[in-house]
């Protein structure tokens, strides 16, 4: 008789119930376990001796097991006994944890050590620190018996990582064909995240494309940018445009909302949005729901201040915009 292929992981899992393992999955993990524990370590497997052996499990249960593993393609019958079974050499190690994780928990992403989930590991390093298969991962979601999304999502990645270009043109069909649990709602996911991935990187490619070099090209992109305010505008709103060392757009940040006064600016708040954006200079802007552009003295003195607090900090203040109804007014041509 062939002895079993030897055996590279235990079944030795941790078997605490959480919020993560409901009690039903985790009974049914117990059930298997105490079948397949006994069976791994038989070089051949006798179905009568089995259910001996795992009592008071039900010999049904147990039979199931048994047909299920040789439905895999792990266990072979003996020719000349039907309730006899021999590993089958051919397939390989038998990974018996592997397989029982995947015969319980299948899809179930949940039930997988908290630091190899895509999603826990996205919210804690970031999605730049992902893997392509564990962003495809998470665009999936859930997968189907016999294949999770974390496989799907590898099947995937195997498939587009030097063609990555191409997926956006991939139909529904050839995902399916690559990653069985591509079904229409992951497909639709996949291509919903490709199309707002391509949308963002045109506003961003746009904004940095963008320099500015004077103040009328600052008075320009806050008219653009900022149109709103200068519509219908109804209360004060302050913001600040970031800039890196070129002079190009890294973003805007609204910083208050209300009468401006030094009292609201406060200089904690305007320069911790352009740290966060690594910004080498910013421009300030807010509007006059009045419509009349013309700088008040608190307008004046709150530049000043943020001028004298970016000098500080190494952040530059080129300008600070006041948007009106008809027009608008660079502070720094003002003075």
């Amino acid at each position: 008789m062939s002895a079993q292929p030897p055996i590279d992981e235990t079944l030795e899992v941790e078997l605490t119930e959480d919020a993560t393992q409901p009690s039903a999955t985790m009974q049914r993990y117990r059930r298997y376990k105490s079948v397949i524990d006994f069976v791994s370590e038989q070089p051949t497997i006798e179905l009568e001796l089995v259910k001996d052996a795992c009592q008071p499990e039900q010999p049904q249960f147990i039979t199931r097991v048994i047909r299920e593993l040789e439905k895999a393609g792990w266990l072979v019958r003996q020719s000349c006994n039907e309730s006899v079974f021999r590993w089958n050499e051919g397939l390989g190690n038998f990974q018996a944890k592997k397989w029982l994780d995947e015969r319980i928990f299948g899809s179930q992403i949940a039930n997988s050590p908290t630091e190899d989930r895509p999603r826990e590991r996205l919210l804690s390093l970031g999605a730049a620190e992902l893997k392509l298969s564990e962003l495809f991962a998470i665009l999936i979601r859930s997968g189907r018996p016999g294949q999770s999304a974390v496989q799907a999502g590898e099947l995937l990645a195997n498939q587009f990582q030097k063609r990555l270009a191409e997926l956006p043109g991939a139909g529904r069909g050839e995902l399916k064909e690559t990653a069985s649990s591509v079904d229409v709602t992951a497909y639709c996911q996949i291509m919903a995240g490709i199309e707002l991935g391509r949308r963002v990187a045109s506003v961003v490619g746009n904004r940095q494309s963008e320099k500015i070099l004077s103040s009328s090209d600052a008075i320009k992109y806050c008219e653009q940018q900022f149109a709103r305010l200068i519509e219908d505008g109804r209360q004060e709103e302050f913001h600040i445009v970031t800039l890196n060392t070129k002079n190009s757009v890294i973003g805007t940040h609204l910083i208050t909302r209300g009468t401006l006064d030094a009292s609201l600016v406060h200089p904690r708040e305007v320069f911790k949005a352009a740290l966060k954006d690594s910004a080498s200079s910013i421009i300030l802007l807010h509007n006059h729901p009045s419509g009349d552009p013309t700088p008040s003295k608190e307008d004046l003195m709150v530049t000043k201040r943020l001028e004298e607090c970016g000098q500080t900090l190494g952040v530059d203040v080129l300008d600070h915009i006041v948007l009106g109804s008809f027009r608008s007014v660079s502070i720094r041509e003002y003075r």
